[in-house]
């Protein structure tokens, strides 16, 4: 049991720290433009989650890091997030943090639509009413006036950028099994530095020094460090007990919102915030059900330029023993070693 307590922690760390993200750079957006602060956002991430992967790369033998054949993925990965923190942004100048927290709720329903119908992955019952809770929310947040069906401008961005991180979880995903740092100091530097750059061609005002120290210090905590607690928890507690204190996210930086800025709410928020945490429960409920792996190891031995070579291949199938025997579309294969013989 005391075991389980650190990893909790940092668990609920990892929450707390990526929380901040929208309450705090609602605070600096009032000294960058939106798409400064994305950069330096991204990049304080890239450079702490850089130290960290070059610290662990020497202590590490056995980690398996990206190559040639993931650079689809990577350039997708790497443009989607130079697109979406640019929307969330703009969405949060444009309106509530509060409803801007809630928002990024909706990036459960984009990742899951997309990985249903473009990589054909399995989505449960449960998974279903979560998905239709959390969308009747967002549209309760978006939707200013039902009467006229004026919408919030703000809201549809932030809405946008979910769309885009919806995305990107699913290239993500293709090459979850490479070395996690490298991954995200490659999400940070990469997309960073883009929109940096796309700043400096719009002519975008440099802020003083104390406010970019202050979004590389947040882009540290809310994006690298947030992450790198979440992977010291998930490697204890699995990853379905870890992604229950990290769905509450949204709901944490909406409460910091209304401590830390003190903007007005009416009873649509209320109202969205109910739908979401049922949502939100139901996430975590079909997140905690017990999934099968079933891995087999291959060996392949193959002529290829006048030599003869041997490889070892992890080939995994994940499934979800259920009633009607649900089995999830979830499936890897993780090159081991390539040798020459």
């Amino acid at each position: 049991m005391k075991k389980m307590i650190i990893p909790s922690i940092f668990a609920l760390l990892a929450a707390i720290f990526y929380a901040l993200n929208s309450p705090v750079s609602k605070l600096l957006l009032e000294n960058f433009n939106p798409t400064m602060l994305a950069g330096f956002l991204y990049l304080g991430a890239g450079i702490g989650i850089g130290i960290i992967f070059i610290i662990n790369k020497r202590k590490s033998k056995n980690t398996i890091y990206l190559n040639k054949s993931d650079l689809p993925y990577v350039v997708g990965m790497v443009i989607l997030d130079v697109i979406a923190p640019i929307l969330l942004m703009y969405g949060l100048k444009n309106t509530t943090s509060a409803s801007s927290s809630l928002l990024n709720n909706f990036e459960i329903v984009a990742t899951t639509i997309i990985a249903f119908l473009v990589f054909k992955e399995f989505v449960s019952k449960r998974l279903i009413i979560a998905l239709l809770l959390i969308t009747s929310a967002s549209i309760i947040l978006t939707v200013n006036d039902f009467s006229n069906l004026e919408f919030s401008f703000g809201s549809l961005l932030v809405l946008l950028a979910t769309i885009c991180w919806g995305f990107e979880n699913n290239f993500t995903k293709k090459i979850s099994h490479k070395d996690t740092y490298q991954i995200v100091m490659i999400k940070g530097l990469g997309s960073g530095t883009t929109s940096l750059l796309i700043s400096f061609i719009i002519k975008a005002n440099l802020p003083a020094f104390s406010y970019i120290l202050g979004a590389l210090v947040l882009g540290f905590v809310a994006y690298g460090l947030s992450i790198t607690f979440y992977i010291k928890a998930q490697s204890v507690l699995g990853a379905s007990k870890t992604s229950m204190y990290y769905a509450f996210a949204p709901f944490i930086s909406s409460l910091l919102s209304l401590l830390i800025l003190n903007e007005p709410i009416n009873i649509n928020y209320y109202f969205a915030l109910s739908l979401m945490l049922l949502g939100t429960i139901f996430v975590i409920i079909d997140s905690s059900k017990k999934l099968h792996e079933h891995i087999h190891v291959h060996e392949l031995t193959y002529f290829y330029q006048g030599k003869i070579h041997q490889t070892t291949i992890i080939h995994s199938h994940i499934h979800e023993h259920g009633r009607k025997e649900n089995h999830l579309h979830s499936h890897k294969e993780i090159e081991l070693k390539d040798v020459i013989i």
